[in-house]
C-alpha cells in the first residue's frame, strides 16, 4: 500500500508540474539557402554576406547579420544559413581568390574580383553599387535564392 501511495504521489507532483509550466513561445525562424551559379574559379571561396538593412550594405563586413564561405567545388555552390528571423534582407557575396574574404578592386573602384547580388540587379558604372532596396526579398519562411557571378561591370 505504502509503495502505491508513492507512486501515485509523484505522478500526481510530476503532472502538476507540467501544468505550472510556462510555455515559452519562441520567435518564429527561417532558413535561407543561396544557390551561386557561373563561378568562373576551381578554386578559392565563395564568401557571403546577408544583410536586414541598408547600414554597410554590399560592401561592410561588419553590418552583416550572418555571413560565412563556402569552397569552390564546380561551377556553382550552394550554402544554407539557419536562424533567420522573417523580413527583409539582401546577400551580397564574392569569389574570394585571394583569401581576404573582401572585393578587391581597382584604383577606379570597379570589382576585380567576381561577385554577385541577390536578385542579379545590373552593376554598370552609370548604375554604381546596388542599393539594399534593389537588392533585397521578403523572407517569411524557408527561402532560396539564386545568384549569378559577375566577373566585370554589366555594359
Amino acid at each position: 500500500m505504502l509503495k502505491i501511495s508513492r507512486v501515485s504521489y509523484l505522478l500526481f507532483a510530476t503532472l502538476l508540474s507540467f501544468s505550472c509550466a510556462n510555455t515559452v513561445h519562441a520567435e518564429p525562424t527561417t532558413a535561407l539557402t543561396v544557390v551561386v551559379n557561373g563561378i568562373r574559379h576551381k578554386t578559392g571561396e565563395i564568401c557571403f554576406r546577408i544583410y536586414d538593412s541598408e547600414k554597410g550594405f554590399p560592401l561592410s563586413n561588419s553590418s552583416e547579420v550572418q555571413s560565412g564561405c563556402t569552397k569552390i567545388s564546380g561551377s556553382s555552390v550552394k550554402k544554407v544559413f539557419s536562424g533567420l528571423k522573417p523580413g527583409t534582407y539582401a546577400v551580397a557575396l564574392v569569389d574570394d581568390q585571394n583569401g581576404d574574404h573582401k572585393l578587391n578592386k581597382d584604383f577606379f573602384g570597379i570589382p576585380k574580383e567576381g561577385f554577385g547580388i541577390s536578385r542579379n540587379p545590373i552593376v554598370s558604372i552609370q548604375t554604381g553599387t546596388p542599393t539594399f532596396r534593389n537588392a533585397s526579398f521578403k523572407m517569411s519562411k524557408n527561402t532560396t535564392i539564386n545568384i549569378t557571378m559577375k566577373y566585370s561591370l554589366d555594359p
